[in-house]
């Protein structure tokens, strides 16, 4: 543990965090690299540029498929991050990532939507178990001065590799293999990451930080789930949280056949548009908890919810013209994304009883994963398949909006702005 006037261990601060986000973002990119893949696993046939013929999915079965794993993930999220509390994060995070890395190679296995739906449910079984474990190891390495830029960092390569790299990584790679073999080769970097967080990752209880997020020792938890919600914060982060991942889910799942199907653009085109969600998500994942660490929390989201609905409805007015696409989703997701991150991070952490940080990040990231993450998704793809695809921005749309609303009732956690300096040292 720190003690007053000591000099902060930046050394681990740094390689835990940089595993934590390859980790977070290897999350991101085994979820997300199904959705530029749907073109092909929408037939029968063999699509041109596919190298193996698809599942004959419609739009429903699409909306399913994103709903099922958001779905899932919440559930262990929240059953995962009380666990965590007790346990400890190493037994929660390094089965996690190896395991969730195994069911995207198996994806690319599934014969039928049953099998994939299946294979789709373990995996969020395995990313939900990571999710809420990883941000609260993150804010136990990360000295409180900038734990919300480093909680936001680590977050931003879920992003940066689902939403940014995964389109042209998929795009790429079906051009010499088919899509059933980019599940295959998207599974492996997990792995290997998963080995380096077992000589790297620390309990809490052994870091500096530890003291300073709540951490208590392994099996002395507090008290459970009626304790986190019965704080008012993290009531208002489950419902803002709720309204974000409406936008930004809905719009990973639905969009490349949004681009495709109703505004004709080439899979080229496409890939690089869809790849904006990514880069501006990547920057806000860590731009807006930045901005808050100075700002505040509460400004801070209410600003993004309002940049984020303003840029959705300018998105919606926009034709097949791919670079005016690309810089719209860019800030649209630059605002979202970067608000899912401020939310489930240093808000959810900061308000967090003692000894339930994980908890508390795992009752947040629940509660948008099954709304946000599963049910929206398959709202989207009903109205994709009964009114027209082109009608499923309203929903990103009326959720950021909603977002604004929510976030007006957040108290104000940023150290900067509630408490005094903290008196351990930063290097």
């Amino acid at each position: 543990m720190s003690r007053s006037g000591t000099r902060w261990d930046t050394d681990y601060e740094w390689k835990a965090v940089l595993l934590l986000g390859l980790g977070f973002g290897l999350v991101g990119l085994d979820r997300w690299i199904i959705a530029p893949l749907f073109p092909c696993m929408v037939s029968t046939d063999v699509a041109p540029g596919c190298g193996a013929p698809g599942l004959g999915l419609d739009y429903q079965a699409i909306g399913n498929l994103v709903g099922v794993l958001g779905l899932v993930w919440g559930i262990f999220a929240a059953i995962s991050g009380r666990l965590s509390d007790t346990i400890g994060h190493r037994k929660i995070l390094i089965p996690a990532i190896l395991l969730f890395s195994l069911m995207s190679g198996f994806s690319g296995m599934a014969g039928g939507l049953a099998s994939l739906i299946a294979i789709r449910g373990l995996m969020g079984m395995m990313e939900g178990s990571y999710c809420p474990t990883s941000f609260t190891a993150t804010a136990a390495a990360a000295h409180p001065s900038r734990r919300g830029f480093l909680q936001g960092l680590q977050q931003s390569g879920f992003a940066l590799f689902g939403f940014g790299l995964g389109p042209i990584i998929a795009t790429q790679l079906l051009t010499v293999v088919s899509w059933r073999i980019v599940f295959w080769v998207v599974a492996i970097p997990g792995i290997l990451v998963g080995v380096l967080l077992f000589f790297v990752l620390r309990e809490p209880k052994d870091t500096q930080g530890g003291a300073a997020v709540g951490a208590v020792a392994a099996g002395r938890g507090g008290g459970g789930y009626l304790e986190v919600i019965r704080n008012k914060n993290i009531v208002v982060c489950m419902l803002a949280l709720m309204c974000a991942m409406a936008c930004i889910f809905v719009l990973g799942g639905m969009l490349p056949n949004y681009l495709t199907d109703y505004l004709k653009l080439t899979p080229t085109q496409m890939g690089f548009v869809t790849s904006a969600l990514g880069f501006g998500g990547f920057v806000g994942q860590f731009g807006i908890p930045g901005i808050s660490d100075k700002l505040g929390r509460r400004p801070t989201a209410v600003l993004a919810f309002i940049g984020a609905a303003v840029t959705v409805w300018l998105f919606m007015g926009i034709g097949p013209t791919p670079n005016a696409l690309f810089l719209m989703l860019f800030l649209v997701s630059f605002f979202s994304l970067g608000n899912v991150a401020l939310i489930t991070g240093p808000i959810a952490t900061e308000s967090a009883p003692v000894g339930l940080i994980s908890s508390a990040i795992g009752i947040v990231v629940a509660t948008g994963e099954i709304f946000g993450g599963g049910i929206a998704p398959s709202i989207g793809g009903a109205i994709a398949q009964s009114r027209g695809i082109e009608n499923i921005l309203w929903m990103p749309l009326i959720g950021v909006g909603l977002g604004a609303v929510v976030s007006l009732f957040l108290t104000e956690t940023a150290p900067a702005k509630v408490s005094s300096p903290v008196r351990v040292k930063a290097a």
